[in-house]
């Protein structure tokens, strides 16, 4: 075991939220169809866990389900999708994971002029159009109220990361390693695509963009989205969107690295379907996908103007949440502040008790991060 498994699975001085998921709370692939499904326990070789079975089977029924719907769906929606386009430059949030890129979600969704996919539409993507309506409510007590890593509002129409969208339209991401987690990462070549043959470079670009355009049907303002493997895929979003804007957000990596090792772990445990074995990968894991994550963006950072990007650190945000998102705004030529202004003085005053959990990490491993971060620690000025 690691030096840092060992200090997570020893006692420690920390503040945890305890908020478990119930077992008849649906786990992320239930939103898959059933040939997405297969594809997935096909390439693990089907090791699912004894434990385990009954999710499975819960999973693969829902899947089959989601077939007849994504196929009605096609039928009645599909030549109005076509027609639609993505007028509005997308707004992509950037940011390894635990970097405050939900809290920063949170505040510019409250501009008037924004949209974002929601967790139903990354949930269910081939299939919302059609049932949004219907079956987003008539399921809604399934969903807990609160994200279990962090104690964060959660539920249907709660703004969503379109990472998972793309996961259960059937394209590989590295967060297939959650199901099964005794296998280690999963999918590594597609956090930054850079790998990827043409053809599949395409097909993950298709992808996206049917996606978004699905969304923008729903509604036609500006998306807004977070998902922190895009911040390794700048060069291709921004080829596929060249007026999209950026902003990207940085924070201590010695919080970032154990709150994200605290986050697969978590995650790991709710959407697995075989046992959870040591684990001790998720270090290297964490260290090495950072590495990758900004070894793309130092390099396609230097492709944006600077109307197209800006930079914030959490611990600013945090300390002067209006000042800073004005400033972006400002920046990034997003249009009137004052629009937004009220809305955000608003959900700041409803979140101002919130508490992210706290952690202690040990010497022995801010030494590693020290070294093998000192890239973004001097950039970033930690």
């Amino acid at each position: 075991m690691s030096v840092i498994s060992e200090r997570l699975a020893a006692p420690r001085r920390m503040r945890v939220v305890k908020n478990p998921v119930p077992w008849y709370t649906p786990r992320f692939w239930h939103g898959m169809r059933f040939a997405s499904w297969y594809s997935v326990l096909a390439r693990n070789q089907f090791d699912i866990g004894f434990c385990k079975l009954h999710t499975v089977a819960s999973i693969t029924c829902v899947t089959g389900l989601n077939s007849l719907l994504a196929a009605l769906d096609k039928v009645f929606y599909s030549r109005k999708v076509a027609e639609v386009e993505v007028t509005q430059p997308p707004l992509f949030i950037l940011g390894h994971w635990r970097a405050g890129t939900t809290f920063l979600h949170e505040l510019l969704i409250r501009d008037p002029r924004h949209t974002f996919p929601n967790t139903y539409q990354c949930f269910v993507p081939h299939h919302f159009v059609f049932t949004e309506s219907w079956l987003a409510p008539l399921t809604s007590l399934l969903i807990p109220k609160r994200r279990p890593m962090d104690n964060m509002a959660a539920g249907w129409q709660r703004p969503q990361e379109d990472e998972f969208a793309l996961c259960n339209l059937g394209v590989p991401t590295p967060y297939l390693s959650m199901l099964f987690p005794q296998r280690g990462a999963a999918d590594a070549e597609y956090l930054d695509l850079h790998e990827l043959s043409e053809q599949d470079r395409a097909k993950w670009c298709d992808e996206l963009h049917n996606f978004f355009r699905r969304v923008t049907y729903r509604d036609p303002r500006r998306i807004v989205v977070k998902s922190p493997p895009h911040t390794a895929r700048v060069r291709t979003l921004k080829k596929l969107y060249p007026k999209a804007k950026f902003v990207h957000i940085v924070r201590d990596p010695y919080e970032l690295f154990i709150s994200t090792v605290g986050l697969w772990k978590s995650l790991n445990e709710v959407q697995r379907i075989q046992g959870l074995g040591d684990q001790a990968w998720l270090d290297e894991f964490v260290l090495k996908t950072f590495e990758r994550m900004y070894a793309a963006y130092a390099a396609d950072r230097e492709l944006l103007p600077s109307n197209q990007i800006v930079e914030m650190k959490y611990e600013d945000l945090v300390q002067k949440p209006l000042e800073t998102v004005r400033d972006l705004y400002a920046k990034l030529e997003l249009g009137d502040f004052s629009l937004v202004e009220p809305a955000l003085e608003k959900h700041l005053a409803e979140v101002k008790n919130y508490r992210p959990n706290q952690y202690e990490l040990p010497d022995e491993m801010r030494q590693v991060i020290r070294a093998r971060w000192a890239n973004y620690i001097q950039r970033y000025g930690y």
